[in-house]
């Protein structure tokens, strides 16, 4: 007697909840091939767990990260960028800008915050590779200009955090003026005895390399970051031989005194919370 019967070919599953698990909710490290799902590395603050792998982190991120409670106020909000050069590649400026804006919900390439770092008044200004590679344009420039100028008129330190494509060539040379711009309003932070900060994240390359990235009081680099001019692939057709191995990551730059510190992300609102107060002025007694 036969207790049970297969009534049709074939394994039949439940399909009903295949869309459960959304797309992309499993993330394969690229550097030791591990699979994390998205929670969890947000919880570790997009730092692999298994092998300390840094994924890229947005402005904001860095802002929850480094302000005491995840409290600050976003400022320069309502900025946003033109066309002066109707310039067009593939597709017109304009319409670049439409769909970035569309599809990261910021203005432009970075922001600009205030608050407390291990309780200290900071300004801080991050960069954002998810709008058009963290190209620096006009606003951008004028972004982390406005941020440079809070600190020396109402006295604070600033920091500015860098992950870039470099000046974005749309603009021309209205770009490439940040350059000078940005480095003017740091001397000028300078001259009224306040710090200034930077940290290279993984790219910080072209223009924003070479000024207000590298001229910070302290130079801090996360760790394996490609800090650089030109790129590797560029440097070794023009010089037409091998590079070094790690050429341009943080650790090879750090060997050769170009930054300061390689600083951990879980380290970082403590390394710079620490390096903060040093600058501070001893209270009375």
């Amino acid at each position: 007697m036969s207790w049970f019967r297969r009534t049709k070919a074939g394994i039949q599953t439940d399909r009903s909840d295949q869309n459960a698990i959304p797309d992309g909710y499993w993330v394969k490290c690229p550097s030791c091939g591990a699979i994390s799902n998205r929670r969890e590395l947000s919880e570790n603050g997009w730092v692999c767990p298994y092998c300390d792998h840094h994924y890229p982190l947005f402005s904001t991120g860095y802002f929850d990260l480094l302000f005491d409670n995840a409290n600050y106020e976003l400022l320069d909000t309502d900025i946003q960028a033109t066309d002066p050069l109707e310039f067009v590649d593939r597709k017109p400026y304009g319409k670049r800008l439409t769909d970035a804006v569309s599809k990261t919900g910021l203005q432009d390439a970075a922001q600009a915050a205030m608050g407390d770092i291990e309780g200290i008044r900071t300004s801080v200004a991050a960069m954002d590779f998810r709008f058009i590679g963290g190209s620096m344009n006009s606003v951008v420039g004028e972004i982390l200009t406005r941020a440079i100028r809070r600190g020396y008129e109402q006295k604070v330190p600033v920091m500015i955090i860098s992950q870039s494509g470099g000046a974005r060539m749309m603009e021309g040379a209205y770009s490439l003026m940040q350059m000078a711009k940005t480095s003017a309003h740091l001397a000028k932070l300078s001259e009224a005895g306040l710090p200034y900060i930077s940290l290279m994240t993984n790219p910080t390359t072209g223009g924003v390399t070479a000024s207000f990235a590298m001229l910070g009081d302290i130079n801090l680099a996360e760790p394996k970051a490609l800090i650089g001019f030109a790129g590797p692939r560029v440097i070794r057709e023009t010089i037409g031989r091998d590079l070094p191995e790690g050429f341009q990551r943080s650790e090879f730059l750090l060997e050769r005194g170009f930054i300061d510190r390689i600083v951990h992300r879980h380290e970082l609102k403590q390394t710079v919370g620490t390096l903060l107060s040093l600058f501070q002025e001893p209270q009375d007694a």
